[in-house]
């Protein structure tokens, strides 16, 4: 399955302990298509909330399209997010928990041309997790350049 990535959360990784990944639709405008595939989203500080059985996608910023005719739409609007009912039913009993939130952890294209969202079910991490990691991240970089040199 080929995918065309164009835009990922890494800082998502660094903030939260991702606990279980959702592959959701997204509902777009023709021109928001268009400039997904120039590349142009960004999903820093963006997250999902549930709403009337529905789930909507905040602070998404995809850059209008340069040579849309009509008028831009604003980049920053709610998006509907398509996902199957027993999904969202699953999301409802474990988002009422306190520190859990849905992240938004990468945009990309299938081999259909459709647009996907990858959503994290997402629990914060602390700040000595983050300074972990941090320790182990970089101990795992020293120990692969180590083995470089020998070789």
């Amino acid at each position: 399955m080929g995918q065309k990535i164009v835009s990922k959360n890494k800082k998502a990784f660094h903030d939260y302990h991702i606990d279980q990944i959702f592959e959701v639709g997204m509902v777009l405008s023709g021109a928001e298509v268009k400039s997904l595939r120039a590349g142009k989203a960004n999903l820093r500080d963006g997250y999902a909330q549930l709403r009337d059985g529905e789930v909507f996608l905040h602070n998404v910023h995809i850059s209008p399209y340069s040579f849309a005719t009509l008028v831009s739409q604003d980049p920053l609007r709610v998006r509907k997010l398509l996902m199957h009912r027993r999904e969202i039913r699953k999301l409802i009993g474990k988002l009422h928990e306190k520190g859990i939130a849905l992240i938004p952890l990468k945009i990309y294209f299938i081999d259909n041309g459709k647009a996907k969202l990858e959503l994290g079910l997402a629990r914060g991490k602390k700040l000595y997790d983050k300074r972990a990691a941090l320790k182990e991240k970089d101990s795992n970089r020293e120990m692969e350049r180590s083995l470089r040199r020998d070789d």
